[in-house]
């Protein structure tokens, strides 16, 4: 009688896929990754990713791949490789630190420096490391991409031994799809949510979408707005971002500082450099008093959503000024003004969103630890994991 042989799990056999993997984005097919990429992520053209390519070098390895299906491109991989240490995770808690013996601190600290491999953008939040073809089923590409990842993590041992790989950050409608990375010993984790303000098609104008939010509500947001009606004060693009980089930097640096986590802060150059690379795209919204910069906030147009993305304040001038809140509100007279169909203001501030009207977008992302044993334990912990939730509010009068 015939016995069946239990085959080999996907871990332990190669896929059917094939792959071209490079260090630099212009030694990938360009034709190849534009086809996959196309409608996909601004974060994955290959206009961003040459912009970025080079910054922190020395600290975070870049890879870039494209997979193959009997030679026709069905996925695009951007991958970055990084140390992670306890300085960096715990920068924010200097206080609590200081209560521990030297020697403690000393060792606790050493213990969490982890080299991760992440599929995905440390900068940005969103599908960001991965794409599929239009015309392909991702639930059939997600094991090459997982094959793709193994190789690359391979590949970089000369650089340091990987500890974690982590597929960062997809939304609710890629959970079924990416599930087939659990057979790859990959556990998912949900994480802080997305905030999202939807722009229906009625709001021609930022007056349109004041009128639609209930009398509590339109008041306070014209609270905002009145301390900078005085002349003294211009809410203007930022038409120079060389020429003012410095001054974009400061501001920049003051938000980055107070962050609990910020693992790589942006450059000087970056901003400038990103806005040469994606034209018509981006936008910086300065705050001006007596002509000095004392907040930014810089708009990216990914299709149809409009993306909040790095902000900068004197947080001396925020003390008796709502620049903070001027800015959010900036970036939907921005959204508007681009006839965008949905705003991606990100994870933090989760309160002040939900006052603008953004909803929560479910947010995890998929990690695995190289040591398969260890993957069980990676497994228990993350069920552990908690994240703040935005508290339930409609500020639009369709609630009432």
């Amino acid at each position: 009688m015939a016995v069946d042989v239990p085959s080999e799990p996907c871990t332990r056999r190669p896929s059917q896929f094939q792959f071209a993997i490079a260090s630099r984005i212009d030694y990938v097919n360009a034709r190849h990754w534009d086809e996959v990429t196309e409608g996909g992520s601004i974060f994955m053209s290959r206009r961003f990713l040459r912009n970025a390519q080079d910054d922190f070098v020395g600290q975070i390895v870049r890879d870039f791949a494209i997979v193959y299906d009997n030679g026709r491109p069905v996925a695009a991989v951007a991958t970055q490789s990084f140390d992670v240490c306890g300085e960096q995770l715990f920068r924010n808690k200097a206080d609590q630190l200081k209560l521990l013996p030297s020697e403690w601190k000393r060792k606790s600290l050493s213990l969490l420096k982890r080299r991760i491999t992440m599929c995905g953008n440390v900068h940005t939040w969103g599908p960001d490391g991965v794409a599929f073809a239009p015309e392909c089923d991702p639930t059939k590409s997600w094991p090459g991409v997982a094959d793709c990842l193994y190789r690359i993590r391979r590949a970089n041992r000369l650089h340091g031994q990987t500890d974690y790989v982590i597929v960062k950050d997809l939304f609710e409608n890629h959970r079924q799809s990416a599930g087939e990375l659990a057979a790859f010993r990959y556990t998912s984790l949900e994480t802080e949510p997305n905030m999202v303000l939807t722009i229906p098609e009625s709001w021609q104008s930022f007056d349109d979408y004041l009128g639609s939010l209930t009398k509590r509500y339109r008041a306070a947001a014209r609270k905002v707005f009145k301390p900078f009606d005085h002349e003294s004060f211009e809410v203007t693009p930022v038409e120079d971002l060389h020429a003012e980089s410095q001054a974009l930097y400061s501001l920049y640096q003051s938000v980055a500082q107070r962050a609990d986590v910020c693992l790589f802060s942006l450059q000087p150059s970056t901003l400038p450099r990103m806005a040469d690379a994606l034209g018509d795209d981006f936008i910086a919204l300065g705050i001006r008093q007596n002509r000095r910069l004392v907040g930014f906030v810089t708009v990216i147009r990914d299709g149809d959503t409009a993306i909040g993305f790095y902000l900068g304040m004197d947080y001396d001038a925020n003390a008796t000024l709502p620049i903070y809140h001027r800015l959010l509100l900036a970036v939907i007279e921005q959204a508007i003004r681009w006839r965008c169909r949905r705003i991606s203001f990100g994870r933090t501030a989760l309160d002040a969103k939900s006052r603008l009207g953004c909803k929560p977008e479910a947010t995890h992302v998929w990690v695995r630890h190289r040591v398969p044993l260890l993957n069980v334990f990676v497994q228990q912990m993350l069920k552990n994991v908690g994240h703040e939730e935005p508290p339930e509010r409609n500020p639009f009068k369709d609630a009432e």
